[in-house]
């Protein structure tokens, strides 16, 4: 039987602009992972998911495709997921076998709402990295980030694919986003053994270290968001503003430029101060995109995170979900959470998971 495991993550800044090609994130890996699976089967295979035990899926194989006995199933990156990787493994002479998969996450709250940290680039991952063990297919970290890229792109069909980088390489990361657009294209000239050694364009992941001092605290608001419809709604409303839109990337380019700096050179002060800039460009963004990315929850767990000295902001697409603060670790912690909890912001005990090499 093969395990294997991915985390999610939270975006610390640099939202909307990243999924732009070549404009930067800061985005950190969380404990909280989703577990994948497969264990071999005879004639009848099976894909189980504890979030929906209800739905369970049973395929068989025909002629080398997967053939369902239901169509009607929660399962999208799952199934993009074994289809590219699959396709993979055809072009370098694998023969296809049949295999019960079975996912477990941890990144929904147990009442099955979503914290907002990437579950499905999480399930995509984690179900690639099963399927190249099961396969016995050579994957490195950068192979497995292009596998899981175009497979989430072929569902999602928008966002930056940051999610899926974090997943695959772990702890803090500053990410740049490749082409979409030349990805598309590029699937139909190049096979995949070619896609996966390439260099694709405006793609850039960077391995940060935070300063020592740093501590990263997490707030839910209990109020899950959609990220693709957020991103769907700021790109319907940037054609209308083209030049402020323009102006929010170029700042928040020169701010996470600022940030990334303030990490290597291990300058907490220069981080928050950049973190407080990066809240401000986003609300900025949201007075004409009206996208709603900090709520009023999130506008409370900012304004309590200031209160006791650290800089917060709204994580990833905002409208709910989790808010983010940066504070010194000898700062009053303890009270600061207490105040979030009974504020009805409830603080979330995760810690940064770095991936071994």
């Amino acid at each position: 039987m093969i395990s294997v495991k991915a985390p999610g993550k939270l975006y610390i800044a640099g939202e909307y602009a990243v999924v732009e090609t070549g404009f930067p994130a800061i985005i950190v890996a969380l404990d909280q992972f989703v577990t994948v699976t497969i264990q071999s089967a005879d004639q009848i295979g099976s894909i189980v998911s504890s979030q929906y035990q209800e739905n369970s899926i049973y395929w068989r194989r025909e002629e080398g495709k997967m053939v369902f006995d239901n169509r009607d199933n929660p399962f999208h990156y799952i199934l993009s997921a074994i289809k590219v990787t699959e396709d993979y493994a055809k072009t370098v002479g694998k023969d296809l076998g049949i295999y019960h998969l079975t996912v477990e996450s941890d990144l929904d709250s147990k009442d099955g709402r979503k914290y907002g940290l990437g579950s499905s680039a999480a399930v995509t991952v984690a179900t690639i990295k099963a399927l190249c063990e099961f396969y016995a297919l050579p994957v490195d970290h950068d192979k497995l980030f292009k596998l899981a890229a175009i497979a989430h792109f072929h569902v999602q069909g928008n966002g930056s694919l940051g999610d899926i980088a974090a997943s695959v390489y772990g702890g803090w990361i500053a990410y740049r986003s490749f082409d979409r657009d030349w990805l598309k294209l590029a699937e139909k000239s190049y096979n995949f053994a070619e896609l996966l050694d390439m260099d694709w364009p405006g793609l850039d992941i960077e391995l940060l270290t935070p300063p020592k001092s740093l501590k990263l605290l997490v707030g839910w608001t209990g109020s899950p968001a959609s990220t693709s419809h957020l991103v769907d709604r700021v790109a319907l409303n940037k054609a209308k503003r083209q030049q402020a839109y323009q102006d929010f990337l170029n700042h928040s380019q020169a701010c996470l430029k600022r940030m990334i700096a303030g990490f290597r050179n291990q300058d907490l002060h220069a981080i928050q101060t950049e973190i407080a800039i990066n809240r401000k460009l986003l609300n900025e963004l949201d007075q004409f995109t009206h996208a709603h990315i900090e709520t009023p929850l999130l506008t409370k767990l900012c304004d309590i995170a200031e209160e006791f000295g650290g800089i917060a902001k709204t994580s990833g697409a905002g409208g709910g979900d989790c808010g983010i603060a940066i504070i010194d670790s000898h700062k009053k912690l303890n009270q600061l959470i207490e105040k979030w909890a009974a504020n009805q912001i409830i603080p979330l005990s995760f810690n940064v998971h770095h991936v071994k090499e």
